[in-house]
Order: C-alpha cells, then structure tokens, then sequence
C-alpha cells in the first residue's frame, strides 16, 4: 500500500534523505532523446539552479546530487536546529521569495497590523517555519518548478514526473558514506563520464573544484561541508558527520575506478583505510556500487536502527536488512 511521504520521515531516527525522482515513459529532464532528436542538455542547470535557490530557503542542506538523462539524485539532510532558531520574520522572508504569502503576512512584516492580526500572521508564519525543515515541500517546490518549465518548452500539459519522488533513510554514517558515494559514481557507471571529478552536474565535481580552487559554474548550490585538514574546528552540526573531504573524494575516485568493467574490482589502500574505519566491508561495499536495485529499501542502516525505524514509522517491518551489514 501506497505511504505518505511523511510517515517515510522521523527525524528521532536520522535527519538524513535519499530522494530520487524520475521523469514520466520517455520524457526527457536531460539529455538528447535518440528518438526525437531533441537535445536537453540545458536543462541540467536548470535543475542546480533551482537547488541553488531552495538550500537558501528551507532549513534543508544538500550532501550529494547528480543529474542523469531521466531522473535525478539528491542526498538531504534536514537541519531542524536551524528552522527553530530562525526568527518569526526571518521565517516570513524566507518563504516569500517562493510565494508571494497572504496581505495580512505583509502588513505584519510592516507593522501595520493589531493584536488580532498579527497573532493570525504569527499562526501563519509557524505553519511557514514547519514546512522550511519538510522534505515534501522542498522536492514540491523543485519538481513543480522544473515541470512546468519543461511543459512550457515542449508545449504540452500533463504529468512530467513519472510518480511521487522516492524516499530513502539513511540510519547511520556508513549508510550516509554508502549512499553518497552511489549518487557522485551514477555518470560514471551509465558511462556518461570517464571519472568522477569529470561527471558534470554532480556534486562530486563541484567538491572537486572547490578543492583544486577552479573556478565552479555560475549558481552552484551550497554543499554541506566536509572536514578539511587546514579549517577552524567547525560544530558537528556544520558538517559532514566526520568525513575528511580529501578521504572522500579519494574513496569515490578509487571505487569509481573499480566499478569500471575494463578495470579491476579493487580499490585504493588509502581507500580501503577510510572503509576500514567505518567498519564496511570493502566486498559489500563494491557489490553496492555495481548492483542497480529495482526496488530500494526505504532505510538502510545497522539492523538495530532499521528496527527502531520501522516502529517509530508505524511498521511491522523494513525491507533491506540482509543489506545492514555493510
């Protein structure tokens, strides 16, 4: 039975989200469709540039993306610290660079208001702050933005995306490592790109740049950070769990190599060491990488935490847990 996105989401379990949407039959996001003959290849940065705009928005950090010829990858990471602590105008301000909001919101926003009103905009601004830290409306305001405009190119109406996005947790940080890691290598295992520093439109190339200092494209959106060796102690929350940029980008670069058909199924020693400390079998983690599932489990994590997350979602079972030993 079809679920509501929402009980898909416990941010008790993890803030943490693989979301993975794709378009209708043989609807182009990107790409040259051979059968037309029309190219779309444009609108891969409409995509990062709409990205671009929403991780400014919503309390909402982007960790991995990539964008393919039907479908896309995002890896999110709910940050509900940052929705509680904004102020009741910064949450207004927010929000209305998305939706033009009701008068009565605006004449709050001016001090034109009474007691009554303003406590009515206040309602309405916490309904707004509840919905920057919501998934659902974070991939509504990318998906119906990229299909109307794509409608609009190809004059026509009707659906763009093949169903409602899919939604995967992620339970712990091999899980998160894991996922990452599938998303940056997608081009290359559709052998779009040769390496993962060379798959445009995806995050791992941008990380890629930032670190070789190149100059990145225009309306790049924000990553959540990785630690590097020569930056300020940052608090955990400001980034990536506790991976080392340098460690990840080697990790990616030595499995994309692997995953390879003309290269051998072995990585890195230096990439084996990162695997070795998060206690991930370097086998388990290959076969991953590789394997295209049809149906993806909507967690993954340690046995024990897909069990907890099956109970605080209302289910008597999470498919995948031959899989948590990774």
């Amino acid at each position: 039975m079809t679920r509501a996105r929402s009980t898909q989401v416990s941010l008790d379990s993890t803030p943490y989200y693989h979301c993975i949407c794709r378009c209708v039959r043989r609807a182009f996001l990107c790409g040259k469709d051979h059968y037309s003959g029309q190219d779309y290849e444009h609108r891969r940065q409409w995509v990062v540039d709409r990205l671009a705009v929403l991780v400014e928005v919503f309390a909402i950090d982007l960790c991995a993306y990539a964008v393919m010829s039907n479908h896309y990858h995002l890896v999110l990471r709910i940050d509900q610290k940052t929705a509680q602590s904004l102020s009741d105008r910064e949450v207004a301000e927010r929000w209305m660079q998305l939706f033009s909001g009701p008068l009565i919101v605006k004449r709050w926003l001016n001090g034109e208001t009474g007691e009554a009103e303003s406590l009515k905009a206040q309602e309405i601004v916490a309904q707004w702050r509840d919905r920057l830290m919501d998934l659902g409306w974070f991939m509504k305001c990318l998906n119906e933005h990229l299909a109307r405009r794509a409608n609009a190119e190809d004059c026509c109406k009707g659906r763009f995306w093949e169903s409602r996005y899919k939604c995967q947790a992620l339970l712990d940080e091999a899980a998160l490592l894991q996922c990452m890691a599938y998303v940056d290598l997608n081009p290359v295992r559709a052998g779009m790109a040769a390496t993962p520093e060379a798959s445009d439109y995806t995050s791992i190339q941008q990380r890629s740049k930032e670190v070789g200092r190149q100059q990145s494209s225009p309306a790049q959106p924000t990553l959540l950070p990785m630690v590097t060796a020569g930056t300020i102690e940052r608090d955990e929350d400001e980034t990536l769990c506790r991976f080392r940029l340098m460690d990840y980008l080697e990790l990616v670069d030595s499995t994309g190599r692997a995953v390879r058909d003309d290269k051998r199924g072995a990585i890195s020693v230096r990439a084996a060491g990162v695997l070795d400390r998060l206690g991930i079998d370097e086998k388990a983690w290959l076969a991953h990488m590789r394997t295209r599932k049809p149906r993806r489990p909507v967690a993954v994590g340690t046995v024990e935490k897909i069990k907890a997350f099956a109970s605080v979602t209302g289910r008597c079972w999470v498919s995948g847990q031959h899989l948590a030993g990774l």
